[in-house]
């Protein structure tokens, strides 16, 4: 984000950065929805070289659409308004963004503190991937900041956080990290794909990069994939020129068209989505059969009060557990009307899936005995992430206990 674009937003509000942040009326057709421009390649004003060296600044043009594209980076710029931050590179999934951040700030012989529970892609990049590059990584519980400074050395050069935390919804304290990690010499890094920018604004809080699976609620509708960095302009250039030039994970133009076209209501959709799963959380915690529920928007989750201070919208998601667990699950494939039993989330439908504790050990988290009891205190066994959607809840509560009760 440019001087002139922060100045032009820093009064409007979210809706309004929203639907017009990187975009304009088109000077040549008067369009007023954002063109799509799905060309690989842009005729040059005058002879140039073949690396994106040649061609960097704010003002240089489009050459190829791996270096640079209009509807991209209209995307790029809508979110950069969105978080507050100085840039944003746009990737062609929120696993590439995660890659692309962590392959392309990070060196042999660096340190990486990471949260022990994260979306399960990036716990296996960091798991098996970074240390055969010789990064090394340990691997803490975020929300206990004595636990952060104990695992921080002088090789350390990055501390990732993921707010809330997926599935089990725990939260980490961005301002008090963001001071930890920059005591050390180090960058904090927030996934804050479950909170979006309408909840938090890691920026703000203190830290240095936000990721998003733009896959998630920005896009909104699940048909098309995406990811972000964002940043401040600096670092994102070199970043840009080695994370997405050269590891080559591009947003395709379709899917950032498809993405911003969802980023223009996401606020109104998160203030749904919160309204419609306090409904279902209050509805769950009541029920019989449900024995445990996460949701950082009801007074009985342990970090309530952080969730007020760090989120201004409590977002949709909800992770529960019963006492039939994986039977239940394979019942809710066949017999959910509404719900769709599915993998991913933040959708405008609901999607709801069973994680077994023991599998996601196994698989994916592999967590030693302490951190592994903390998990447990929030999962149990395992848990139903449940993805609560636009529908009316009245009808997300008949669909649930119609197949909870049977």
């Amino acid at each position: 984000m440019s001087g002139g674009e922060e100045s032009q937003w820093e009064q409007s509000g979210l809706r309004t950065k929203a639907i017009h942040a990187g975009e304009g009326i088109d000077p040549t057709t008067g369009a007023s929805a954002p063109n799509l421009v799905m060309s690989t390649t842009f005729a040059m004003s005058q002879p140039g070289g073949f690396s994106i060296s040649d061609f960097e600044g704010d003002d240089a043009p489009f050459i190829y659409s791996r270096w640079g594209n209009p509807t991209v980076r209209q995307l790029e710029e809508k979110l950069a308004v969105l978080e507050n931050a100085q840039d944003c590179i746009a990737f062609a999934s929120g696993m590439a963004a995660t890659a692309g951040l962590l392959l392309g700030t990070l060196d042999s012989g660096d340190h990486l503190v990471i949260s022990d529970t994260n979306y399960a892609g990036t716990a296996e990049l960091v798991r098996q991937t970074l240390p055969r590059m010789g990064i090394q990584v340990s691997i803490v519980d975020t929300s206990d900041i004595q636990s952060v400074r104990c695992a921080m050395r002088d090789a350390t050069k990055m501390l990732w956080i993921e707010t809330p935390a997926n599935p089990i919804l725990r939260l980490s304290d961005i301002a008090e990290l963001a001071e930890a990690a920059h005591e050390y010499g180090a960058s904090l890094a927030v996934d804050s794909t479950f909170a979006t920018p309408i909840a938090t604004r890691p920026i703000e809080l203190g830290a240095d990069y936000v990721v998003h699976s733009l896959t998630k609620y920005i896009g909104g509708h699940g048909d098309a994939l995406g990811g972000a960095v964002l940043g401040d302009k600096k670092s994102l250039t070199r970043l840009r020129n080695e994370a997405l030039v050269h590891q080559g994970g591009v947003l395709s133009p379709f899917n950032a068209w498809l993405i911003a076209r969802g980023a223009a209501t996401l606020p109104l959709r998160m203030q749904a989505h919160e309204a419609n799963a306090l409904v279902i959380a209050e509805f769950l915690e009541s029920h019989p059969r449900v024995t445990h529920i996460n949701y950082p928007g009801l007074p009985s989750h342990p970090q309530h009060e952080l969730a007020k201070r760090q989120m201004a919208n409590f977002s949709g998601m909800i992770s529960f557990q019963t006492s039939q667990g994986n039977e239940l699950a394979h019942r809710m494939a066949q017999e959910l009307d509404i719900i769709h039993y599915a993998v991913s989330l933040g959708h405008h439908r609901s999607l709801i899936c069973w994680i077994a504790t023991d599998d996601i050990m196994a698989s994916t988290f592999q967590l030693p005995d302490r951190q592994l009891e903390a998990y447990r205190s929030f999962a149990g066994d395992g848990l139903f992430r449940l993805s609560v959607g636009l529908e009316d809840p009245e009808d997300l509560c008949r669909d649930l206990d119609r197949v909870l009760a049977g």
